[in-house]
């Protein structure tokens, strides 16, 4: 399991320093790039701002779905296990996913404004 998460975690790593190095190249401004890009595009010139915010809408979902999964799988798991606390497992297990739900929406609302302002 451990092995598992350690390879997980060296993906996403390696995966966010190469986003993070292509960025600068993909900001530069170009102005004979801009003249191509204005009748190609829907948005022109901000075709890196909304790429770049829909990977990060689309992380941020995933990773919201992820952690509520992680949750409701533990508390049937303990339910199961301890039928007498299934109402105060069940309370926690909402009041957690909630507030992961309210966290998701703000990253997902930050990455829509940011393409939206630049």
């Amino acid at each position: 399991m451990n092995k598992n998460l350690a390879r997980i975690a060296l993906v996403l790593m390696v995966a966010g320093t190469v986003l993070m190095l292509a960025a600068p190249a993909m900001a530069q401004h170009d102005d004979d790039q801009d003249a191509v890009a204005a009748d190609s595009s829907i948005f022109p010139g901000k075709t890196a701002a909304n790429f770049g915010g829909a990977i990060g809408a689309g992380l941020v979902v995933i990773g919201g779905g992820y952690g509520i999964g992680r949750i409701g799988g533990s508390a049937v798991e303990s339910m199961a296990r301890q039928p007498e606390a299934a109402g105060s497992i069940s309370t926690a297990m909402i009041i957690t996913a909630a507030m992961i739900e309210g966290a998701t929406l703000f990253g997902v609302l930050g990455c829509f404004l940011a393409t939206i302002s630049t």
